[in-house]
């Protein structure tokens, strides 16, 4: 098995969980090599309800709706999308619906309705029940050190984001505790968090050999595997800038911050490929709806979810 050399936060650690399914996901979303249009829809609606709900508009209101929200990509009003602008409004939508799903993870962690969730509502959600491990102690279950070791991370960070020192985080701090990559007091944590996981001699930079962790090469192998050259390449090539072989907490930051630019990047890039129909690079509001389906089963309108989301399509956003 291979691994990606990442912090291991608990939130990532959950994504890996969630992620062995893809295999089979894959092939539901492309049976036999042809892509399943219908699947995006189920799959990133959110289930057969929000299904039900987008074939219940009519055409006429899903022209109306989708030409509001192109209006809306279009930042100088000269009729066209470009890439930039279509990347813009694609990362726009990834911040507004994980900001969404914080703030109703905020409800549901907040088990006393009073506003704030403590250190104990946010183990009672999690776990059912209140962990308390001793920060000096370390227990001798590898399995068992490895999540008292995260959940003493996931409690710092908690900390962190508590900045009035209450007995719980409000909802600002609850988003920052969640999503700390979006909150420029939370930086430091992420650079801190990420320097104490890899930088093994202290000197404040995360080296080569640090990034790759425990890889060492097989002594019988004529070269690394395959998995290793490619971590060696985006070290080297995505994120070492200055080139001078370690990451500084600048660059570090680049590794461990997920990148929702470089996809946002390749969908509008991608969209432009599909939907150009004259290879001006650019998408007018015909050629849009010439390929509508196409468009709603992209993420410039996160799978036509943003067409029930009035944030979005509303005239005032």
């Amino acid at each position: 098995m291979q691994l990606d050399p990442r912090p291991a936060t608990l939130g990532l650690l959950l994504l890996c969980a969630a992620a062995a399914g893809a295999g089979e996901a894959e092939e539901l979303h492309y049976r036999q090599g042809e892509h399943r249009a219908d699947y995006d829809r189920e799959a990133v609606l959110g289930g057969q309800e929000e299904v039900d709900e987008y074939v219940k508009l009519s055409p006429e209101e899903q022209h109306k709706r989708l030409k509001s929200i192109i209006k809306k990509i279009d930042l100088d009003s000269d009729g066209f999308l470009t890439e930039s602008e279509l990347s813009s409004w694609i990362q726009m939508s990834f911040k507004h619906y994980a900001m969404q799903e914080a703030k109703q993870q905020f409800i549901e962690y907040d088990k006393n309705n009073d506003g704030s969730v403590s250190w104990d509502e946010y183990n009672i959600q999690m776990y059912d029940r209140v962990i308390d491990f001793d920060e000096n102690t370390a227990l001798d279950d590898a399995e068992e050190e490895s999540f008292r070791q995260l959940h003493l991370k996931d409690k710092k960070r908690f900390e962190k984001a508590n900045q009035d020192s209450g007995p719980g985080l409000n909802l600002e701090e609850f988003i920052a505790f969640e999503h700390p990559e979006e909150v420029d007091y939370m930086t430091e944590f992420v650079i801190q968090e990420a320097l104490e996981e890899h930088d093994k001699n202290g000197d404040g930079f995360v080296s080569l050999e640090e990034f790759l962790g425990d890889y060492r090469r097989d002594p019988t192998a004529n070269e690394d595997p395959e998995w290793i050259l490619v971590e060696k390449d985006r070290f080297m090539n995505d994120y070492d800038r200055d080139a001078d072989g370690r990451l500084d907490p600048q660059e570090l930051l680049s590794w461990v911050v997920p990148n929702n630019q470089g996809i946002a990047q390749e969908e509008a890039l991608h969209l432009i490929d599909e939907m150009d129909l004259n290879s001006d690079r650019k998408l007018s509001e015909e050629e849009i709806l010439e390929n509508q389906d196409l468009f709603l089963t992209s993420e410039a309108t996160d799978y036509g979810r943003q067409l029930h989301d009035e944030y979005f399509y509303h005239d005032e956003l």
